[in-house]
């Protein structure tokens, strides 16, 4: 045996070692190693077998089945991997499992492919943008040239294509371009194998048929006439059978053709169809015959307008069901999520819990070393009670929270039983106040000797209180009075403040004066350095920080025993009880 491509080795075992959304991708190299070698050649035939052996065709053809508007590369991708795909299984001539790959491979991939070409249609007719509908069309075009040359290499796929539901569905459309490149599909199928239409059963041959006549009955465009004219006349030459069928089932099919479609541009094929119709048609015509005529015209677009609208319904039903299955499978996925994420918390907390206790017995061990052995008794008996009291507050939490939810159910009934009342109350409120109200009483009117007494109250109480009255110079008086008593205040307050600024800097200085003579020495032992000291300031400021620093080395010299009872300290800090002695009686003052 023949060693194997490398590429192909290369390739396949990136494809098995990379992402799923990152294999189509790396099957786009194989149209350069397919366009390697000649078409036809043994070097050609040799490398596809090498593609087929190692599953990269299987791959592709899997692949097409993906959403490819969530992949990297997009459509454009999908329908680069149809071309490679119908390229490796064309001239592949496979002697191992051969039934295998004549009965479900090339099936398979005839139905991938068609199942692509519907997705690129639905795309191309829901999308508004221009440049975006010429891509999708560009690409569905691409997906059926490779469905054509698919079952023009292995002729017994052509009765698989037209069998299919998905052909079906492609070619029951109103769109005229995407219907034009279907029928482009029929028109090779049956070019490639002209009696495939007396293979398939007949249900699958009278719904091609009544789609065909249905477009011609239902459409004024010339191109799709042309292209349904040119079927149906290719059906009459190629299998004489059906063309009895024609007339028998379609009995109007010659005058609509001579009256609709008669001047469009294709008049030569229409008149061959026409002529091939009228030899099996008789001479005579009743009545009878025109009513049968008209009936299956009427149910032929009852059929397709029947199965147009069947076929609306049907991506909303596989909308629903996909998005259903997502919805579960989602659901399932978090199941098993949350499942692993709940084991791995539990399996980490028993590890947490088992390193504190191995540190907390560790440090114990440690502490025993170094404490002195009359303090062992004391730091057990401590320490035995702060796990008494750890164990008791952990007891205490578990137990409210315990409680909580056995009340949890009363405090719910509670808080309904407010909002009833509460709504309640605003319903018998507002009740309250819809009521009718008593009807007015006017008040009884005042006498003439009643309203003259309360005028002569109202012009004595006039009299004894008159309204006093400031005009405009006094107000502005009144003001510049209150701005200059506010500037006195403030300057009074700022002089204050100074004042008393200059108290606490005399009091600090009366301080450490007095704080120096109570310290110094007497007159038969003074020296120079000491009347220094009450010359300068600095001095006495640069002695009490030394003192203070000396007092901080001692500390920080003494023994281990000596410290014991201050390990939770912090280092920096030292007891005030060492530093009031030194400290205490510090003061630094100054003068402004």
């Amino acid at each position: 045996l023949a060693a194997a491509d490398p590429r192909v080795l290369a390739l396949a075992a990136q494809v098995t070692e990379s992402r799923e959304q990152d294999i189509p991708l790396l099957l786009l190299k194989l149209k350069g190693i397919l366009n390697s070698a000649s078409l036809g050649s043994e070097e050609s035939k040799k490398i596809k077998q090498d593609i087929y052996d190692y599953d990269l065709t299987q791959y592709c053809m899997l692949v097409l089945r993906q959403d490819h508007s969530q992949l990297r590369g997009g459509w454009a991708t999908a329908a680069r991997l149809a071309e490679i795909l119908s390229h490796c299984c064309v001239g592949l001539e496979v002697k191992e499992d051969a039934e295998e790959f004549y009965k479900k491979f090339l099936p398979s991939a005839i139905d991938n492919l068609l199942f692509l070409g519907r997705r690129l249609q639905a795309r191309f007719i829901r999308t508004i943008k221009d440049e975006e509908k010429q891509d999708f069309l560009q690409w569905f075009r691409t997906v059926t040239d490779a469905i054509c040359w698919l079952f023009g290499g292995h002729i017994q796929l052509a009765a698989c294509v037209l069998q299919n539901d998905h052909f079906l569905q492609l070619l029951i459309t109103d769109d005229v371009e995407t219907a034009v490149m279907m029928m482009s599909v029929l028109h090779n199928i049956l070019r490639v194998n002209s009696s495939v239409l007396l293979q398939v059963d007949e249900e699958t041959l009278h719904s091609v048929l009544d789609e065909l006549v249905y477009k011609l009955s239902s459409t004024t465009n010339p191109v799709i006439g042309n292209a349904a004219t040119k079927l149906l006349l290719l059906v009459a030459k190629f299998c004489k059978q059906l063309v009895k069928l024609l007339t028998a089932r379609y009995k109007g099919l010659k005058e609509l053709l001579s009256k609709q479609w008669t001047g469009k541009g294709f008049d030569r094929d229409l008149s061959q169809l026409l002529d091939l119709l009228y030899l099996k048609q008789s001479n005579g015509k009743g009545e009878v015959q025109r009513q049968h005529q008209a009936a299956c015209i009427i149910q032929a677009m009852w059929r397709g307008f029947q199965t147009r609208k069947r076929l609306k319904k049907l991506p909303q039903a596989v909308t629903t069901l996909q998005r259903s299955f997502r919805a579960k499978r989602e659901q399932e996925l978090q199941h098993l999520k949350k499942k692993k994420e709940d084991e791995a918390l539990k399996l980490q907390m028993q590890l947490q819990r088992q390193r504190a206790m191995r540190l907390f017995h560790e440090r114990q061990l440690a502490l025993l070393e170094i404490i002195h052995a009359s303090q062992v008794n004391k730091y057990m008996e401590e320490m035995e009670g702060k796990s008494a009291l750890t164990i008791q507050r952990f007891w205490r939490g578990y137990r409210a929270r315990r409680n909580f939810h056995q009340q949890r159910q009363f405090l719910k009934e509670y808080k309904a039983a407010v909002v009833i009342q509460r709504a309640a109350c605003k319903f018998l409120e507002k009740r309250r106040r819809r009521r009718p109200l008593s009807p007015w009483k006017d008040p009884k009117g005042l006498t003439d000797e009643q309203r003259l007494a309360l005028q002569q109250k109202v012009d004595d109480y006039i009299k004894l209180h008159p309204a006093s009255q400031m005009s405009e110079e006094m107000s502005k008086e009144l003001h510049m009075q209150a701005q200059e008593k506010l500037a006195q205040f403030l300057l009074r307050s700022r002089l204050d403040q100074r004042a008393a600024q200059r108290r606490e800097t005399l009091l600090a200085q009366v301080n450490t004066d007095v704080e120096l003579l109570m310290n110094a020495p007497g007159l038969a032992e003074t020296t120079k350095k000491d009347l220094d000291v009450f010359m300068s300031r600095s001095i006495p400021v640069a002695t009490k920080a030394r003192q203070s620093h000396n007092t901080m080395l001692k500390y920080t010299h003494w023994p281990w025993w000596k410290k014991l009872g201050d390990e939770f300290v912090e280092d920096d800090v030292i007891p005030d009880d060492a530093l009031n002695a030194e400290l205490g009686t510090l003061f630094i003052g100054g003068r402004k």
